[in-house]
């Protein structure tokens, strides 16, 4: 798993150095969301979920990396994509919002 700055990031282990590249990158949007006071671009947050799906696409493999990620960080991956998607352009900022 690849450490932050107090925890860590779930990955699978079978993963090529690509591929944790590629769900790294959606992870550090998602904490964007969350710890920029700006928040960041929803077609970051959507750029970046593409990719990982390609590397992630089975759905109970989705969850699972969000739950982990969750009970890691307290960001919700699935509720920052909705909000993105739901705004379709513009900044996410979930700041302030609980898991």
């Amino acid at each position: 798993m690849a450490q932050t700055t107090n925890y860590e990031y779930p990955l699978f282990p079978d993963w090529s150095t690509a591929d944790i590249l590629t769900v790294t990158r959606l992870y550090q949007a998602i904490e964007a969301a969350y710890e920029q006071p700006r928040g960041v671009e929803a077609a970051k947050i959507l750029a970046a979920y593409r990719e990982f799906q390609t590397v992630v696409p089975q759905k109970f493999e989705e969850k699972q990396l969000d739950r982990d990620f969750q009970t890691a960080s307290g960001y919700s991956i699935y509720r920052t994509v909705k909000l993105a998607r739901q705004l379709g352009t513009g900044r996410v900022n979930m700041k302030g919002t609980q898991n």
